[in-house]
């Protein structure tokens, strides 16, 4: 299974808020080019975890982006299931127009490769991610200034 864009960055922007040090909070731009990503697709990102209550934004001076919540309560198969179209073919859907969907055996192959995956997920929260918090600042050059 392949992750689209908007998960790929709303995993990143959550592995960098967690890993911050300070009590500053981070901005989409900040995180956008520590990263080396567009700006614009981050902001939506931004959005979308606010949304989901799994970062908090404030607007204006000394606002910015913070996790809403604790890393270990913020589980990835959650976040994946909420982020990504996991209908993997037209027939998983309502609507199947496939003439062989009532005896498909790829449909139902396909359906339990999909559930192995999101449970191997639904094993993990953010704080597994950032567990090596100490080199992912390295990596991710100054994510403890200010910014």
């Amino acid at each position: 299974m392949q992750l689209t864009t908007h998960t790929d960055y709303s995993l990143r922007l959550l592995i960098y808020l967690a890993v911050r040090q300070e009590d500053m909070a981070a901005t989409v731009q900040a995180a956008a080019e520590r990263y080396g990503v567009s700006a614009n697709h981050m902001a939506k990102v931004a959005q979308t975890l606010v949304q989901y209550g799994y970062v908090h934004s404030q607007r204006g001076r000394g606002g910015g982006l913070r996790l809403a919540q604790p890393s270990n309560r913020i589980n990835i198969g959650t976040l994946v299931r909420r982020t990504e179209n996991l209908r993997l073919l037209e027939c998983f859907g309502p609507n199947s127009t496939c003439p062989i969907d009532p005896a498909c055996r790829l449909k139902k192959i396909l359906g339990r490769a999909q559930a192995a995956f999101l449970e191997v997920l639904d094993g993990y929260s953010l704080d597994t991610l950032v567990a090596n918090e100490d080199e992912l600042r390295a990596l991710l050059g100054s994510a403890s200034a200010p910014s």
